[in-house]
């Protein structure tokens, strides 16, 4: 009985560590995201204090009032770019949640003819950086007349190349036996996509969620060379251009509070899919 317990004592030690050490490793993480907060609602005094101090120790909500004083305009107020970064982020999320799937579920289990060759057109896409085919996206955009729209900074991000392979893979995993079950009930090729696909799918494409909101609601290249109006910007555009304009040091409250008003929704998008992006395939009751 001693031995027992004393191996039972060694083993929650070791937890105990285990469990300690992933505690400082986490909180050594989230210094970048503590700071910037506590930035966020320093007066202007102690932006400017050196050496700098952590924590905030007079909050002030003063930088959020000189974020919409200094980004409105009698043309174009804060609330617009606020409107054109969520509306631009949810159409670029749904729509290449519809497309993706869609595309990764004909390509995985209608085995069309050319299928493979164009999977792996697809794969050959994922070698090329975005920047490299801005050329010949604008180039498009500008001959269908759509720069300075919202289509010209929605559509060239529907199809992209890593969200079609995430599914194909995922979807791939899915016994053929369960969607020609699917087809004896009498369910029609939507409603065994909708009905059974999807939510089998349902981790898969909550990462593809958080990856899509989170490189458009941060993009602020595609703005700045698709649209030219102001009131086209998307709010990182207008922060980034908040941030290097003249009178920088004077707006440093304003930019810290900006900075937080954009960092915010990725963290809440990620925080409200994490249960499902953890999950795989043994837990939506898939046997392969």
């Amino acid at each position: 009985m001693p031995i027992i317990r004393a191996e039972k004592l060694s083993t929650s030690l070791k937890w105990a560590l285990l469990y300690l050490f992933i505690l400082a490793l986490v909180s050594f993480t989230a210094l970048p995201i503590v700071y910037m907060v506590s930035t966020a609602f320093k007066p202007l005094d102690e932006l400017f204090l050196y050496p700098p101090r952590f924590f905030v120790h007079k909050p002030t909500l003063r930088n959020f009032f000189d974020l919409l004083t200094a980004t409105d305009t009698s043309i174009v107020p804060f609330t617009r770019y606020i409107f054109n970064s969520v509306f631009v982020s949810v159409a670029i999320v749904v729509g290449t949640l519809v497309i993706c799937c869609l595309g990764a579920y004909v390509l995985s289990k209608y085995r069309l003819p050319g299928a493979n060759a164009l999977f792996a057109v697809i794969i050959s896409a994922l070698m090329f950086t975005p920047q490299v085919t801005q050329i010949p996206t604008y180039m498009v955009i500008s001959n269908l007349g759509m720069l300075d729209t919202y289509w010209s900074l929605v559509l060239p991000k529907l199809a992209v190349a890593y969200n079609i392979f995430l599914m194909k893979q995922f979807i791939d995993q899915i016994p053929d036996a369960l969607l020609e079950a699917a087809h004896i009930d009498g369910a029609s090729e939507w409603r065994i996509f909708w009905r059974v696909v999807m939510p089998v799918c349902r981790p898969a494409w909550a990462t593809l969620i958080i990856f899509a909101f989170i490189a458009n609601w941060n993009d602020y290249f595609t703005p700045l060379v698709f649209t030219t109006s102001e009131s086209m910007k998307t709010l990182p555009l207008a922060l980034q251009t908040l941030a290097g304009g003249p009178g920088t040091v004077a707006r440093s409250g304003a930019v810290a509070a900006g900075t937080l008003l954009v960092t915010l929704p990725p963290i809440l998008i990620f925080l409200a899919f994490q249960k499902m992006v953890i999950n795989t395939m043994a837990y939506s009751g898939i046997k392969s």
